[in-house]
């Protein structure tokens, strides 16, 4: 019973106490560029869960095997294999995603979600546990892209669900492609970069509001210290002897 209730909370807590974009503030260039459309969003929401899923299974598998010294590029081959896949399927079955996702889609590779949770977790955890995590980030990772490209293409374009037909022809089905002309003056700068970084603070701003009610703390910028490949990264030594140096100058002066 202890372990399926442990094996539940693995997979929540990606949902919304530890949403990998809202919460944890990781993988926010992906969501900005990809949550123009509906459909981009769940495209990419589900490559990125099934590389996720996979290479936790992978590397939580070969946990002991893996040398500790040469561990973070055997991670990046394990989700690179996985990304080749999923891209070459994608190429193949959904040429339209496959367009419309353009070099987002093999970037997936560097993506600091997928790297961060295989440092962070499936390197450390059981398989199952690390299924059950990676599930959960990758459907935490999707649900916050579908909010901000809801409310962008609505509101940007005056459309929703534009070109799902794409990914629903997959399933056999294609007689449904969207709605389209849901407004009639909508509101363009949505679907640009500035639009993008708006909804993405109105949307971050939510999210802790409604963490502040559960008792929980709200999402903080650290810079490199909030980075889960904090303890690996050398740079991180670098910048703290610098802000040393500039504190020490500073009081002698």
């Amino acid at each position: 019973m202890a372990e399926k209730k442990s094996l539940g909370k693995e997979f929540t807590k990606g949902l919304i106490a530890e949403n990998p974009v809202l919460r944890l503030v990781l993988g926010t260039c992906p969501t900005l560029a990809v949550s123009v459309a509906v459909t981009n969003a769940i495209g990419m929401g589900i490559a990125a869960t099934i590389v996720l899923i996979c290479s936790n299974i992978v590397i939580s598998a070969l946990r002991k095997v893996i040398p500790s010294k040469v561990r973070i590029p055997a991670y990046i081959v394990v989700i690179a294999s996985f990304v080749t896949i999923v891209q070459l399927f994608v190429k193949a079955f959904v040429p339209a995603l496959d367009s419309a996702l353009g070099v987002y889609l093999p970037l997936i590779v560097v993506n600091c979600i997928i790297l961060g949770r295989a440092e962070a977790f499936a390197g450390k955890n059981s398989v199952a546990a690390s299924f059950f995590d990676g599930l959960g980030m990758g459907l935490g990772f999707t649900l916050a892209l579908i909010v901000m490209a809801s409310i962008r293409e609505i509101l940007g374009a005056g459309s929703f669900l534009d070109g799902i037909s794409s990914l629903t022809v997959l399933f056999g089905y294609s007689g449904f492609d969207g709605f389209k002309n849901i407004l009639s003056q909508p509101m363009g700068i949505l679907t640009l970069a500035p639009g993008g970084f708006f909804v993405f603070g109105v949307v971050m701003a939510l999210a802790n509001k409604l963490a502040e009610k559960k008792g929980k703390t709200p999402a903080e910028l650290k810079g490199c210290a909030n980075c889960p490949m904090a303890h690996s990264c050398t740079l991180i030594d670098r910048e703290d002897a610098c802000d040393n140096k500039e504190e020490k100058e500073g009081a002698a002066v």
